[in-house]
């Protein structure tokens, strides 16, 4: 019975994961989980850098609700003292240090948005200023004793960064320490992260060791593009989809991803059978993709509603109900009119937009970047963005 158990808990568990250190490692704490009805202790740690989390953040808050339904304790760690020094991973420069004041914000707006995925009884929210801010000079300098400076270089990005004589700081050394300590203060079984933290999650194990604890497993999860198919998902690329958006902005993002990332959306961030997914027509395996994860984070009618809508304007090449409306003064340039109404994120990409011939007014393409808008119209961008001109 438990050989069965385990089985179908490594499943779950597999799916969508790049890489586990190790598997064998992982059945021996399930099993004993299982005979000894102990839940493991599961850790994952977010640094609150930003305060608004998108579908890329809930590629690993979906594996930890996994393992809540599992039966095991999820430790979702908020790097409220870790924060303050930045986080270097995939970083060419140092990370902006956020003050105790901007972190303490962040992770007040993480704390409420988490809980749209994770089950507020099986969840422990730490911070690890907990322990930190109780440390000394001397407690904190101990650390470095657990990794050497060829260990550290040894890292990528590090490495890369040397190569070009960019500076590193010594700062920037403690960081997968500090991360590392963290998996000690919490006794972790397993600690979920991204790809790129696959350096710091192992200084864990090995600190682990070095304070006789059983080392962790380690679970990486890859890494969500954006909307744009290219960069990962990040809200300073333009490219996410917050898990807070609108159901109407939420679905029509979804359904402008490329059919080939599609399925690693399907993989990441659904339950669904792949195999029944790839037999699927793409344009009704998109449409049911986006139902599906407008749904999980707003309800089944706000998804159906926002799919009818959609099949609507844009089967059927037919205007919006309900698009804003933009009052034209004198001088009005199409950029201008794009930022101001939040349709390009900056300058670079609302001429990124015009050169695309991805900019109309009343179905006649836009192509000239300095051009002077004065007369009312349907402004479209893209496929399934509209502004009213009203003078």
């Amino acid at each position: 019975m438990i050989s069965k158990i385990l089985e179908e808990q490594l499943k779950i568990i597999k799916r969508g994961a790049v890489d586990i250190i190790s598997e064998d490692e992982l059945k021996k704490k399930l099993e004993f989980s299982l005979k000894n009805k102990k839940p493991l202790r599961i850790k994952s740690g977010f640094d609150p850098t930003a305060p608004d989390l998108h579908l890329g953040h809930t590629v690993l808050l979906r594996k930890l609700r996994q393992f809540q339904d599992l039966g095991h304790k999820v430790f979702f760690l908020i790097g409220d003292f870790t924060a303050r020094i930045g986080d270097p991973t995939g970083r060419t420069e140092a990370r902006k240090q956020l003050t105790p004041q901007e972190a303490s914000a962040n992770a007040a707006t993480y704390k409420k948005q988490v809980l749209k995925i994770l089950d507020t009884d099986k969840i422990q929210i730490v911070f690890n200023s907990e322990w930190f801010d109780k440390m000394s000079v001397l407690d904190i300098l101990k650390l470095t004793t657990h990794a050497t400076v060829s260990q550290m270089l040894a890292r990528s990005d590090f490495k890369k960064r040397l190569s070009k004589n960019e500076d590193i700081s010594l700062l920037e050394f403690m960081y997968p320490l500090l991360q590392g300590y963290d998996s000690v203060a919490l006794e972790a079984d397993i600690e979920l992260g991204g790809t790129d933290q696959i350096f710091n999650l192992l200084v864990g194990r090995d600190m682990q060791s070095d304070f006789k604890q059983t080392p962790q497993v380690v679970i990486t999860m890859p890494l969500l593009e954006g909307t744009d198919g290219v960069k990962k998902m990040s809200k300073s690329y333009g490219n996410y989809i917050g898990i807070d958006e609108s159901p109407k902005d939420m679905f029509g993002k979804i359904m402008s991803i490329s059919d080939d990332l599609m399925l690693k959306y399907y993989t990441l961030l659904t339950d669904e059978d792949i195999s029944v997914v790839k037999k699927m027509h793409p344009k009704e395996a998109k449409l049911k993709l986006a139902e599906i994860i407008t749904t999980q984070y707003h309800s089944l009618e706000a998804a159906r509603r926002e799919r009818l809508e959609f099949e609507r304007v844009f089967a059927n090449k037919e205007i919006p109900e309900d698009i804003p409306v933009y009052k034209l003064t004198d001088g009005n340039k199409i950029i201008d009119i794009l930022l101001k109404n939040n349709l390009a994120p900056s300058r670079n990409e609302a001429r990124r937009l015009i050169k695309q011939a991805a900019v109309t007014l009343d179905g006649s393409t836009i192509n000239n970047e300095e051009a002077q808008i004065d007369k009312a119209g349907i402004l479209k961008i893209g496929k399934r963005r509209f502004l009213k001109l009203e003078k």
